[in-house]
């Protein structure tokens, strides 16, 4: 009776010892194409963890997205710092997020919900169609993707003279994007707009 009682109690002990700090953390979510209004589909999903006290990245797990944009990550509870999860696909903007493994939750599933568009671009094409030296463009940008490394300023831009250049900025797909133009020093000024076409450039012509 004495050796029954000692290996189950021996046997519990072992059970809380192994169950202890154990577990799976689930990732789960959808991620969505606003330019189209629907799932992501075909997009790459990786998922990385960041052990602690180093900026390393180890790739967890790896998954293309369906039709439906959804995505499930479960991998193993660790001591690890972060996570991050990165979303791309050909000719949209990328998607990076950091997860930090205290924000996450053992006892129910963890759900991140994410959004991207498609790239668009502008051209804006300016000619001056009879430059003297003392002709000064001045424009501004009204409405379009800001605070992106390949955007276009928000300042004014100033063009001194003969002109006849093309500039090309980014938006995002369906979007409007629009400069106002003054020619400073006659009454020629006006609003300049267009909507982007998907993964293509439209063009913004500006002659004076």
């Amino acid at each position: 009776m004495k050796l029954l009682l000692f290996l189950l109690l021996f046997v519990g002990l072992s059970t809380l010892s192994c169950e202890k700090g154990a577990g799976n953390f689930v990732l789960k979510g959808k991620v969505t194409d606003i330019t189209f209004a629907t799932g992501f589909e075909g997009a790459e999903i990786k998922l990385y963890k960041v052990p602690i006290g180093t900026t390393s990245e180890l790739l967890v797990e790896s998954k293309t997205l369906g039709a439906d944009g959804r995505y499930n990550f479960s991998f193993p509870r660790e001591k690890i710092e972060k996570y991050v999860i990165r979303v791309s696909k050909p000719n949209y903007f990328p998607i990076e997020e950091t997860i930090f493994y205290s924000s996450l939750s053992i006892a129910e599933d963890n759900v991140r919900d994410f959004s991207t568009g498609a790239k668009s671009w502008v051209k804006l094409r300016i000619i001056n169609n009879g430059p003297v030296s003392t002709d000064h463009l001045r424009y501004i940008k009204q409405a379009g993707l800001q605070g992106c490394t390949e955007c276009c300023p928000n300042s004014e831009q100033n063009y001194y003279g003969a002109l006849d250049t093309s500039i090309y900025c980014i938006n995002d797909g369906n979007s409007i994007y629009s400069i106002y133009y003054w020619i400073i020093g006659t009454n020629m000024q006006g609003l300049k707009e267009v909507t982007t076409i998907p993964f293509d450039t439209t063009q913004i012509l500006l002659t004076y």
